[in-house]
């Protein structure tokens, strides 16, 4: 990464010009691991201008080249996913043997593609024509937590649309949106199609919401967060798509397999230390089977293995920083005021890691649902274990948050579970632990945002919806 710390704008590598510089700490070591400069209102303005310039031809360029596009990247994203993957694992501290943060990215990139190749980007409904169109130049934001996976979800669905966009990745992981940068670039991206600016979301992300010429804001992140795009966007009456926060419910049904929905629940909801909206941090079992499910879970956590990413034994390692680090030791605090009972964990470090910002892997049993740490994302890895009566019960407590983003069911039952399932209030439902599928449609209800990424519904965000009145019908439709 030779250009590190620079702008990428209309296919060069420039110096950003705005006066903050950040400072990129290695959340294993709490070592400083280089420092960079901020853009400045102006590098968004020249980015943004740069996308508009190129957003007429390539908005014309057929599918069949969109398509050879989105191949080349693949073929760059695998060459370069071990180069990826350890830049991910510097800067956000996600272990080495955590492979799905690179294949997350190369599959988001395959599903884009595969979803162009199948799309109708037009339509008879009636007597009309009904044309979907890019929507223009695009601003999209991404979180931290899943830096390669966030980029490539919303740059692929971009360039299968036909748009151009300027990309501000989050300042606490910028050398991961660098590198997959270069490697658009080596795939042939043409210059403006894809721009880079560096910032945090106050200065950089707040100028390209409020910028006249950008159509569309593609955010991931906070709630709060979310709600200040959505305030600095509504100037320029432009579309906003928001996946936001989470505090998934994880429904263990009397008939489900007790072992399997545990030791699932630990290692989805530990997974990349917990930081991920998706994440089970609830799991409800009837109450009858509650001290069971403890044991189990337990176990479990005992066999999570705390320490350096660089170790490939490492099954968990730091949060992202000290900013993280500190919020959720203060949840882990609250839940213990609250007199929630700690099964395991709890506040400070795991033995033997006096630095870096690692959590003890924490499970709390006895949680009401009005208790803070089972109303609010804590974002890291602590899991609130709540009893249930009766179904209507545990649909309620599950729906009973602010947040709507996933939800999990265990049971035998099949049918049973998709009757649960289709009573949960949040935009992903998963069966028995079933893998994602990066087909589907991703986005939430309520507070956890609004919008879909992924699949045909993630196209769609990117595209325009035109009516062609009394023309003339193509003719597979007579």
């Amino acid at each position: 990464m030779n250009h590190f710390g620079k702008c990428y704008i209309d296919g060069r590598w420039v110096d950003p010009t705005g006066s903050q510089v950040f400072e990129l700490v290695n959340p294993a070591s709490e070592a400083v691991i280089t420092t960079f400069r901020a853009s400045s209102v102006d590098d968004v303005d020249a980015a943004v201008k740069a996308a508009r310039a190129a957003f007429g031809a390539f908005a014309d360029t057929s599918v069949a080249d969109r398509l050879a596009l989105l191949e080349r990247i693949v073929a760059r994203l695998q060459a370069r996913e071990a180069e990826v993957a350890g830049v991910i694992t510097r800067e956000l501290g996600a272990p080495c043997s955590n492979k799905g943060m690179t294949g997350a990215a190369i599959e988001g990139f395959k599903a884009a593609h595969a979803t162009l190749r199948d799309y109708r980007f037009e339509h008879v409904l009636g007597p009309n024509i009904v044309r979907r169109e890019p929507i223009g130049v695009c601003g999209l934001i991404t979180a931290w937590n899943w830096p390669a996976q966030l980029l490539a979800t919303k740059a692929a669905y971009a360039l299968a649309a036909g748009c151009t966009m300027v990309l501000k990745p989050s300042e606490f992981t910028p050398m991961t949106a660098h590198l997959v940068t270069e490697i658009l670039a080596e795939a042939g991206v043409p210059p403006g199609v894809f721009n880079l600016v560096h910032g945090d979301g106050p200065s950089v992300g707040n100028a390209i919401c409020r910028h006249p010429d950008v159509d569309l804001i593609s955010f991931t992140g906070s709630t709060r967060a979310g709600v200040l795009i959505t305030e600095a966007a509504a100037a320029t009456v432009k579309r906003v798509a928001l996946e936001l926060g989470g505090k998934s419910a994880n429904i263990v049904l009397p008939d489900a397999d007790l072992a399997a929905a545990a030791q699932w629940n630990v290692t989805r909801a530990f997974n990349n230390s917990g930081q991920s909206c998706h994440a089970p941090t609830r799991i409800l079992v009837h109450e009858s089977q509650a001290d069971a499910l403890l044991v189990l879970l337990a176990e479990a956590a005992g066999k999570v293995r705390v320490g350096d990413p660089e170790d490939p034994a490492t099954s968990m390692g730091p949060v992202v920083n000290k900013t993280q680090f500190e919020r959720v030791q203060r949840y882990i605090r609250i839940g213990i005021d609250e007199g929630a009972r700690l099964l395991c964990g709890g506040a400070g470090r795991p033995a033997g890691l006096a630095r870096g910002y690692y959590v003890r892997p924490t499970i709390f049993a006895d949680v009401k649902p009005s208790m803070a740490i089972a109303q609010e994302e804590i974002f890291g890895p602590v899991i609130a274990v709540l009893t249930y009566r009766t179904e209507d019960e545990a649909v309620e407590i599950a729906n009973g948050t602010p947040y709507g983003l996933g939800g999990y069911v265990f049971t035998r039952d099949p049918d049973k579970g998709a009757a649960i399932g289709r009573r949960m209030r949040a935009g992903r439902i998963f069966l028995n632990g079933a893998p994602s599928n990066p087909m589907a449609p991703m986005g939430g209800y309520k507070r956890s945002g609004n919008g879909r990424e992924m699949g045909p519904f993630g196209l769609e965000e990117y595209l325009e919806v035109k009516a062609m009145i009394g023309f003339p019908l193509p003719p597979s439709a007579h």
